[in-house]
């Protein structure tokens, strides 16, 4: 009882909290048009804004309180934010080194990110009241780099699902289409840069986090590989997890905007500020100009069959790349199915007790995590004879293959999932250079963005980005079109083929998507972000230069 009581007091707190800083920074003129001025500012690439900070053109004061009150409108609109940086930003604005490579630029950050003074507490009631004692690594660098960390957006409880969603700081909606998920676990973020109330900001990825919010709400964004971007100081549901290493990673609201992030970010050497970080610069990759560029195509993760919605976004871009001369091939590479195995297993390789220790009485989980914790505490003897049902009598060798070795760990099991891994990605390596692949071009996700409460059926559907994460290869996100409710119907007669790919179709409903961003994934090998970004570049020049640009949502 007292645990519960607590509970409810702490989710109080912190949404008066947050309410008195929206309050502070002027609520009652949020619903206002936004003014030609701030519309000015507001339509500048990050590049032009830290120009002109620069040169004093535009004072950070200003350009803060421009992103500050548009952001406000877009928690209105999509419930985003968790908490609202005022005395930092403040202070950052004034003091900012206008001579760094993100001068006077505000910058959203995940609720995970840690910031001096105020709570990371991702979700869970009880790491309220627990304001960080000093800033992260990635917040160092942001802040000698010039830029003005002013918010931090929201999560789901445990960082694990596509829909952002806890106690502490409710639901956050797509700013497409309220009844839809913007995405998890940087949902939060992903629905404030795609509404506009930011244009640069950073997430995490262990499964798919920054990049399927992408794909829900219409962002750009790279999934970096290990060692790339300072992650030490931030708050985390799974300390020690490192099957499957969490990556932070940079979000934009537009291609430019995301390039131009990125190689701020590794201009500051951020192996300065994280012992984890690689001594890496900036890498530019030359497109060869003596043969075109090769692109693997993978339909299928071995569980889902694409949707007709997400299987029409990426033929858009194959049908693009071959008239424009590229060199793109259907591929069969190692077991995707093997891979989503393995990552299944390490990622919550202690049972999923940690991330769910924090949960207080009466505080809500993911309902994807509550069936996921289900199969992984069963008895052993019960889960195996589970297992030969799904197997021999439903005739279900995916989701059996799934059931037998999603359960609690060993050491010596662990290591030897470990060891499992590293042959896996052998066989990626040794088919990427087969091939001769400059990249592998597929969908971030079987579905377009699910309807809140999708991941109660849904939370085993992450093979397409889960995948990447394992061979920790570096994974980039743009929007290319959206759903059609007339062109994207499922075809006449369609049935699922395993319990995963049925629960993934149960909340396929084109007529309740239409509307919703759909995004391709540019894959590269390990640590090159840099030929990603020129890759999503290509796609995207190519589907402008064909008339088919994507529509942003408008200031």
């Amino acid at each position: 009882m007292f645990s519960c009581l607590r509970h409810r007091n702490a989710c109080r707190m912190k949404q008066e909290e947050r309410n008195a800083a929206i309050d502070n920074w002027g609520y009652p003129d949020m619903n206002k048009p936004v003014s030609p001025g701030d519309l000015n500012i507001l339509n500048k690439p990050v590049s032009q804004i830290v120009e002109e900070v620069k040169s004093n053109q535009l004072a950070p004061a200003d350009v803060l309180a421009i992103y500050m009150r548009k952001a406000l409108r877009a928690q209105v609109e999509t419930n985003c934010l968790t908490e609202i940086l005022v005395d930092f930003a403040n202070a950052k604005a004034k003091e900012c080194n206008k001579e760094g490579p993100l001068a006077g630029m505000p910058v959203s950050l995940k609720d995970t990110v840690g910031v001096q003074g105020y709570d990371s507490c991702i979700g869970y009631s009880a790491w309220t009241g627990k304001p960080f004692t000093k800033d992260s690594a990635i917040v160092r660098l942001l802040v000698d780099a010039g830029a003005v960390p002013f918010v931090k957006t929201n999560v789901p409880i445990t960082l694990l699902s596509f829909e952002s969603f806890n106690d502490v700081w409710g639901r956050t909606t797509n700013p497409h289409k309220k009844t839809h998920s913007a995405g998890g676990s940087t949902g939060g973020e992903a629905a404030l840069l795609a509404y506009g109330g930011s244009r640069i900001g950073i997430g995490t990825d262990v499964a798919g986090s920054v990049r399927v919010p992408g794909h829900y709400s219409g962002i750009y964004t790279v999934k970096a590989s290990v060692g790339r971007i300072p992650r030490s100081g931030c708050s985390t549901s799974m300390p020690g997890q490192e099957g499957v290493p969490a990556v932070y990673s940079p979000m934009a609201r537009t291609l430019e905007d995301l390039e131009y992030f990125w190689k701020a970010v590794v201009s500051m050497k951020p192996w300065k500020y994280d012992h984890s970080c690689l001594p890496l610069p900036w890498r530019p990759f030359d497109v060869p100009s003596n043969r075109p560029l090769r692109w693997g195509i993978m339909k299928y993760d071995g569980c889902v069959r694409l949707s007709p919605a997400c299987e029409r976004a990426l033929d858009q871009v194959i049908d693009v790349l071959r008239k424009h001369g590229h060199e793109v091939i259907d591929i069969s590479p190692p077991n995707p199915y093997e891979g989503i195995r393995l990552a299944s297993q390490l990622l919550l390789a202690e049972g999923g007790q940690i991330p769910t220790d924090p949960l207080r009485s009466g505080e809500s989980n993911d309902p994807g995590i509550i069936q996921a914790l289900r199969t992984a505490n069963l008895p052993n003897i019960i889960r195996k004879i589970y297992a030969l049902y799904v197997r021999y009598i439903r005739r279900d060798e995916v989701y059996a293959g799934l059931i037998d070795g999603f359960s609690a760990k060993s050491t010596k099991e662990t290591w030897g999932l470990i060891a499992q891994r590293e042959a896996y990605k052998g066989k990626w390596f040794e088919f990427w250079n087969e091939e001769e692949l400059d990249y592998v071009l597929t969908a971030p996700n079987a579905l377009p963005a699910v309807p809140h409460g999708g991941m109660k059926k849904g939370w085993k559907v992450c093979g397409y980005s889960f995948l990447f994460n394992l061979l920790d290869y570096s994974a980039g996100v743009l929007p290319i079109t959206k759903v059609d409710a007339t062109l994207d119907a499922l075809p006449h007669g369609f049935k699922s083929t395993n319990a995963i790919e049925a629960g993934a179709y149960a909340m396929y409903k084109p007529k309740d998507m239409d509307g919703l961003p759909l995004g391709v994934q540019v894959v590269g090998r390990r640590l090159e972000e840099e030929k990603v970004m020129e890759g999503m570049k290509i796609i995207q020049d190519l589907m402008q230069k064909e008339g088919e640009p994507y529509e942003l949502i408008p200031f």
